[in-house]
């Protein structure tokens, strides 16, 4: 008996639970079920913004109220309209702001300005055996398109690099909550040791300037409704000389050096990537002295008719806008391959010529001999 009075709460605390357990599953069941596709909804400013709300249960109902509030931080939330089973009861100041078709809960709103934006509540009561209810709240944010963005570079005449600095500012003339994203030969660019961005990121600044940055740039402003890209721009940028070479159209070239044939006539060319393009000059060294022998890209040797004979020769490349010279030196040897080749080639005919002469001389006297001697006359004995 002490054992029964010890287990009877614990009887009526399990049978507390079990009921309530049953109540809770019969109450989902027939509870009304209320959806909203996103709640957060980005509208544009002067067109019709829908709401889409769902909402089934699986009870009779007799009743069937919609109600739509309008909520904007820290205030109470405002009446925009109601209705119940088909009656449609609005709110004076917005009756012809807010439509409402029931039993559809959806709202539609028309047009939509900025100070539209806000908080939306909507609640749906069923009225059958009981009562049962449920709400959703979306968030509507209200925006202005934005327009095609433009890009300034300062300075617009160019910048030397490694002394100049570069500013890039992109502006657009409407649009709200607009963010920016920088580009370069249509990649997003990201914070660097050179690239540094405004806080709203409207604004690149490049330091120092480098060849490097050489390249096609443009702007994408965005929001929640909208999105445009600048047009492209290129900036200016001046570099150089690099990599300067000497090439030739003939002859054999081994490192820095140029070998010829006696006689023949040889161009070479002078090179380097710069802008603006280089200023080249050619300069001849003889007898420990230097001389300019020519301006411009190409110079044309003629060698001379003296074997084995080298010179020296210096190529120099110079940018009259970033100040910087580079040059380059090689050796032209003249040789008489050319000429030794042709004597070779007459000695061997001279060969040739006297093989060729005695043996015709061989097959002369030997027909000689074979007359003679069948049509000779024989003497008697």
């Amino acid at each position: 008996m002490g054992q029964d009075a010890f287990m009877e709460p614990f009887s009526n605390t399990f049978c507390d639970l079990q009921c309530n357990i049953y109540f809770l599953l019969l109450g989902i069941c027939s509870a009304l079920r209320l959806t909203v596709p996103s709640h957060t909804i980005h509208g544009i400013e002067g067109q019709p913004l829908h709401l889409t709300v769902d909402y089934n249960f699986n009870t009779t109902a007799s009743e069937i109220q919609i109600i739509w509030l309008f909520e904007k931080p820290q205030s109470i939330p405002k009446y925009l309209l109601g209705s119940v089973n088909q009656s449609v009861v609005p709110d004076l100041e917005y009756k012809h702001k807010f439509t409402l078709i029931p039993p559809n809960a959806s709202l539609m709103i028309n047009p939509l300005h900025v100070t539209d934006e806000g908080n939306y509540i909507v609640k749906v009561n069923v009225h059958g055996n009981g009562t049962i209810s449920a709400n959703q709240k979306i968030q509507v944010t209200v925006d202005v398109p934005v327009t095609k963005p433009a890009v300034q570079i300062e300075p617009s005449s160019g910048v030397v690099e490694y002394v100049g600095n570069m500013t890039l500012t992109c502006t657009v003339g409407k649009g709200t909550r607009i963010g920016y994203q920088w580009m370069k030969n249509g990649k997003p660019m990201h914070a660097s040791s050179s690239y540094t961005f405004s806080s709203n990121n409207d604004t690149l600044l490049i330091v120092p300037v480098m060849k490097e940055d050489i390249g096609n740039y443009s702007c994408l402003a965005t929001n929640p409704v909208s999105a445009m890209e600048s047009e492209i721009i290129a900036p200016t940028i001046f570099y150089g000389p690099y990599g300067l070479t000497v090439n030739s159209d003939k002859g054999l070239k081994v490192g820095e050096v140029f070998t010829v044939d006696i006689g023949e006539a040889i161009l070479f060319d002078c090179s380097a990537d710069s802008n603006p393009p280089n200023t080249y000059s050619w300069i001849r060294r003889a007898d420990n002295t230097t001389h300019v022998i020519k301006y411009g890209p190409h110079l044309e040797v003629l060698s001379e008719k003296v074997a084995q004979t080298t010179v020296d020769y210096m190529c120099c490349a110079y940018n009259n806008v970033t100040g910087k010279q580079d040059e380059t030196h090689f050796t032209v040897i003249i040789t008489s391959v050319g000429l030794e080749r042709l004597a070779q080639k007459g000695k061997s005919l001279s060969s040739l010529a006297v093989i060729t002469g005695i043996s015709l001389f061989l097959i002369v006297s030997m027909s000689l001999l074979f007359l003679w001697k069948r049509y000779r006359p024989h003497k008697g004995r």
